[in-house]
């Protein structure tokens, strides 16, 4: 079996999964592969610089989507020129600014508690929502924000008042906050793609943007740090951002949403911080210290705030 032949097998695979039975174990599936996705880029943080992990993440994704991209851009060629700068916004926040920011941020900070800053990710959603005039914020959500946030500031102080009086925080702390607002965005913009394009093309289209965005910032990186070896860890940890994280997780995340809704979808976002918690403690020796317990409280305080607003709006609106 040729090259070719070996991709479109792997295709059809992950393909399959539109036909799996139960949508919440895809979601469980797509959450729990993207917590092993910090646990990966914290794994091999010192031998594969962030943007040449994110570079060819997604060159090898790229690759494997091709065929989609292909004729995706033969049968939507119209309405991909219609979109094309919402397709490159999509590209730069989603894939080429959260990627390189998460795997930047893993070089000062643990896999745990870039979970734990990232569960903030649904209570940061409405703010941009609210500010690119999506959707209105009650004092409800508001509310909940607020609350959610004192509990991603205990986990980036480490519980320590002196860290917030001396403003020494860990730089990658920051970072995931920054890759947070930039999902966020992402995550706004999404809804405002046209239903004509396929998901997968839309999919296939915004990685290649990605891969031509990221290739200038892999060459600068590798002038300045230079390359990395291709070893079995590197070639492996590679291997499982592009083909799981990129591909697998994208495409039982995007089934199952369709199945269930985008709010039952939206609360399994938690499973991240728990699974790269659990994975950071088995394969990298990490500890689960007090001050994420105190942090995550009031972070699903504020969560549970949110998402009960928003079920209320969409119940009323459908009539229910």
């Amino acid at each position: 079996m040729g090259v070719i032949g070996a991709r479109r097998v792997l295709l059809k695979r992950v393909i399959i999964l539109k036909i799996a039975p139960s949508p919440y174990l895809l979601l469980v599936v797509a959450t729990v592969i993207w917590g092993g996705n910090f646990v990966v880029g914290r794994a091999v943080h010192a031998d594969i610089g962030p943007l040449s992990l994110n570079f060819w993440r997604w060159a090898l994704s790229g690759f494997l989507l091709a065929p989609y991209a292909i004729a995706g851009l033969r049968n939507n060629l119209s309405a991909i020129k219609k979109h094309a700068l919402l397709l490159g916004v999509l590209a730069l926040s989603g894939m080429v600014m959260f990627h390189s920011l998460i795997y930047w941020a893993l070089h000062t900070t643990s896999a745990i508690n870039a979970g734990m800053v990232l569960a903030s990710m649904p209570l940061v959603i409405p703010m941009i929502a609210f500010i690119a005039g999506e959707d209105k914020l009650s004092l409800r959500q508001g509310l909940g924000i607020a609350i959610s946030f004192v509990g991603v500031g205990v986990i980036i102080t480490r519980g320590n008042i002196d860290v917030l009086l001396g403003l020494s925080f860990a730089i990658g702390d920051i970072l995931v906050l920054g890759a947070v607002v930039m999902w966020s965005v992402y995550s706004v913009l999404l809804k405002r793609l046209p239903k004509e394009i396929p998901p997968m093309v839309v999919l296939a289209t915004i990685n290649w943007m990605a891969v031509v965005m990221l290739f200038p910032a892999y060459l600068w990186e590798l002038s300045a740090l230079g390359g990395f070896d291709i070893s079995v860890a590197n070639m492996t940890a590679i291997a499982y951002v592009a083909i799981f994280a990129s591909i697998v997780a994208f495409v039982s995340w995007n089934r199952a949403v369709q199945m269930v809704g985008p709010n039952k979808s939206g609360l399994f976002i938690h499973v991240i911080p728990i699974s790269s918690a659990v994975l950071a403690i088995i394969f990298l020796g990490e500890k689960l210290e007090a001050y994420h317990l105190v942090g995550i409280i009031p972070i699903v305080v504020g969560i549970l705030l949110t998402t009960r607003e928003v079920d209320k709006k969409n119940n009323k609106s459908q009539g229910k």
